[in-house]
């Protein structure tokens, strides 16, 4: 498919509903549209839909009603060619543990119809810093470098869109952040990434645009920085000259916290105040201050307040 015919969404979302028999709606008629080229994240608590979506467009689930269409092929009417536009990472580790990982690849690649000479096993296994364990047999890996051969798994046959459910759960930290450069080279040369986590702050520092799934509704779907312009509390940790006998009361505080003796966590909806009128009132009390820290909304603010309200 050549750059001009490619879709505007790497992946199209309409209407889709998924009933599991006994009546559980797992999907109510949810619409996503997911932009070529970004970083999308999809996140919602557990049991919010999240899975039962990344398994209807890797055709492991049925769906119930609605379409999705993969790099512009329809799910139905294509399923070959939208299988062959996406490579999922699922949440559960899979795969043959007395293969080793470059076995592991290059039988996926043959699933794929993958030539031989067009298979890239061995730069995947680079990529995933891998290559010293090519000959060893995929059970004696650790559980991160089991998880980055799935990475590399969903890649042997080039496809243009990557789903990443849930990577780094039980990843340590430097493994962690070995998996997200990979993530991020993938998407500099073109790869769309779709990813689910709990981890919110990578969530907001890694994708482009986010989706909120809660009840099987869509409940948010903005740029990260539309979403956080979303969150109405913001906080201002105050340091005074003296000891605080009883926190200090203003129209403008939403909340007010010792944190100890001499320092108070202030919360007030930016809406209503400003940082400004908060540190007056402060004074006003009679005390003086010594010290401001503010801490700006992030994406977990916004996500509890949005999952409340639903």
């Amino acid at each position: 498919m050549t750059d001009s015919a490619q879709p505007a969404a790497a992946i199209e979302i309409r209407d889709l509903t998924k009933v599991y028999k006994g009546g559980k709606k797992a999907l109510d008629s949810i619409s996503l549209s997911i932009p070529r080229g970004q970083i999308y994240g999809l996140l919602g608590p557990n049991g919010a839909g999240k899975s039962t979506t990344i398994n209807i467009l890797a055709g492991l689930v049925n769906k119930t009603s609605g379409s999705a269409r993969i790099w512009g092929f329809d799910i139905d009417a294509n399923p070959r060619n939208a299988k062959n536009s996406i490579g999922i990472v699922p949440q559960e580790i899979v795969f043959d543990p007395f293969f080793t990982p470059l076995e592991t690849l290059e039988n996926q690649a043959g699933y794929y119809g993958v030539p031989r000479d067009r298979r890239r096993s061995m730069e995947l296994l680079r990529a995933v810093h891998l290559q010293d364990k090519a000959n060893a047999y995929a059970r004696t890996l650790s559980g991160g470098m089991k998880r980055r051969l799935l990475v590399a798994k969903a890649m042997v046959h080039s496809p243009p869109i990557l789903v990443l459910d849930e990577p780094t759960a039980g990843v340590d930290v430097q493994l962690r952040q070995q998996l997200w450069a990979y993530v991020r080279e993938l998407n500099a040369m073109g790869v769309t990434i779709v990813l689910t986590t709990h981890y919110l702050e990578e969530a907001q520092q890694l994708c482009d645009r986010i989706g909120i799934i809660n009840h099987g509704r869509v409940i948010a779907d903005k740029t990260t920085r539309e979403l956080l312009s979303m969150a109405q509390e913001k906080v201002v940790q105050v340091t005074v000259d003296r000891d605080i006998a009883t926190a200090p009361e203003a129209p403008c505080f939403e909340k007010v916290e010792r944190v100890d003796e001499r320092t108070l966590t202030i919360t007030y909806l930016k809406d209503r105040a400003n940082a400004g009128q908060v540190l007056a009132a402060v004074q006003a009390s009679g005390l003086a201050i010594v010290d401001v820290v503010t801490r700006d909304p992030d994406l977990e603010d916004v996500f509890l307040h949005l999952t409340a309200d639903a």
